[in-house]
């Protein structure tokens, strides 16, 4: 995969962006019909399901390389996020459990420091501390309203998905096929645990609906197979600490998306926190497309 710009992996991240955003507004309406782990393992099946058929599709080789590395991602990335969403969900408050599983860019560098690339420069911690700031004002944890609990399960999530990008990093990926199957193998191994999850623990019956089975449509065909493979891409693509700090885009499409089809407007504090956030991804995306065009192996 070579290319002489970044171009391609901007428009990915932004398409992903969209359907991780809206998903938010999609996952709050489904949670109206079902239990959150139930919703969760039919989504990561399905995407699996839909995942495997493209491989076989593309005549892609199904024996997964990196295997150890492979289960781990998929244990971190799929099943520690998912289910750790999903209990976040269930007891507190939806909006402020997808921006508190958004902090971990924030993980990222926290646990990636010792192994990174390259020492963020003056730029980039100018353009981290914007976004901290921002953050701070989007969360506003000083109105107390999500329970501990339910905040630091939101908190595990962000930092469960922050070690599931540094461990993909660290898998050797060539060509389109190998993403491909590395993005369905690690699925597979992320789904096994959260589908045996919602089997243990007894949630209410699914109401079985249009609208339900639309939006789990949405989320195993956008969210958990196209956007995930599009988050891989984008993580091949481009350096650690610009590919993770861009993803605070997403609960910022969100919350619009929310304030436009669910009428959660939002305050003053959060709007200023989501301006301050888009400074910070100009800041740190502008001058390394400029300076660092980005190519492939």
């Amino acid at each position: 995969m070579r290319s002489s710009s970044n171009t391609g992996p901007l428009a990915a991240f932004c398409l992903m962006a969209l359907i991780w955003g809206y998903n938010w507004v999609v996952m709050k309406i489904a949670l109206r019909y079902a239990g959150p782990l139930e919703f969760s393992a039919w989504r990561c099946a399905l995407g699996v399901l839909l995942l495997f058929v493209v491989l076989a599709a593309f005549r892609v080789p199904l024996k997964p390389r990196e295997l150890g590395k492979t289960i781990w991602l998929g244990l971190f990335q799929i099943f520690a996020f998912v289910a750790l969403v999903a209990w976040a969900l269930s007891s507190g408050a939806a909006g402020k459990s997808a921006v508190l599983a958004y902090t971990m860019p924030f993980w990222v560098i926290l646990f990636g420091w010792p192994l990174a690339e390259a020492r963020p420069r003056g730029w980039q911690w100018l353009a981290l501390a914007i976004a901290f700031t921002g953050l701070l004002l989007v969360l506003e944890l000083w109105r107390g309203e999500a329970s501990l609990m339910s905040s630091a399960l939101a908190l595990g999530a962000g930092a469960a998905w922050a070690i599931g990008t540094l461990i993909f990093k660290r898998i050797p990926v060539r060509t389109h096929h190998e993403l491909l199957s590395l993005t369905a193998w690690q699925m597979l191994f992320g789904a096994i645990p959260i589908v045996a999850l919602a089997l243990l623990v007894p949630e209410r019956p699914i109401e079985w609906n249009t609208t339900f089975l639309a939006a789990l449509a949405f989320n195993a065909v956008g969210a958990m197979a196209v956007a995930t493979l599009l988050w891989l891409y984008i993580l091949h693509r481009l350096p650690t600490t610009i590919s993770s700090l861009s993803s605070l885009l997403v609960p910022i499409i969100g919350v619009l998306a929310a304030w436009l089809q669910l009428g959660e407007r939002p305050s003053t504090a959060e709007s200023v926190g989501m301006v301050l956030i888009l400074v910070a991804l100009a800041v740190l995306i502008v001058p390394q497309r400029v300076a660092q065009p980005i190519t492939g192996d």
